[in-house]
């Protein structure tokens, strides 16, 4: 059950300098994305890439553990978004994924840019749960073993 972690102190103190700034840049990979490349799938491999490593350097006592049952919701919730905002675009006269088409009262590229955020915070929510769901899958097999 990967109780313990496989870390030292320098490990410890390295990740410990790292993970705020990970977690920084994963969710400005989310916000800026929309806008330029990058976005919600490389956004949620940085956040979901922070958590593992604490897990692996710390293991489960360092409170950073998400439980399979949250990975879920965290997936759920974020192909929820997802599809929620694209089927916007088809229940208001538009095309899946049409921003254009959303009920907003912005300027058009403000409805746009709205719509692409919202839906790469799904992808980052979706693509974190996932990644954490594979890695606690992968822990349980190598226990197994």
């Amino acid at each position: 059950m990967m109780n313990s972690g496989f870390g030292s102190p320098a490990l410890d103190a390295a990740s410990r300098l790292m993970t705020p700034f990970m977690l920084m840049f994963g969710a400005y990979v989310v916000v800026y994305g929309h806008d330029s490349p990058g976005g919600g799938f490389q956004g949620g491999v940085i956040i979901a890439a922070c958590l593992i490593l604490v897990r692996l350097v710390r293991g489960r006592a360092a409170g950073w553990v998400m439980p399979p049952e949250v990975a879920v919701v965290l997936l759920c919730t974020g192909a929820g978004i997802f599809a929620g905002v694209g089927l916007l675009g088809p229940i208001f006269g538009g095309h899946f994924l049409d921003y254009s088409a959303l009920p907003l009262p912005l300027a058009p590229a403000e409805v746009r840019a709205a719509g692409s955020l919202a839906v790469e915070i799904g992808v980052a929510l979706a693509v974190t749960g996932v990644l954490e769901l594979i890695f606690d899958v992968l822990v349980e097999a190598r226990d197994d073993a």
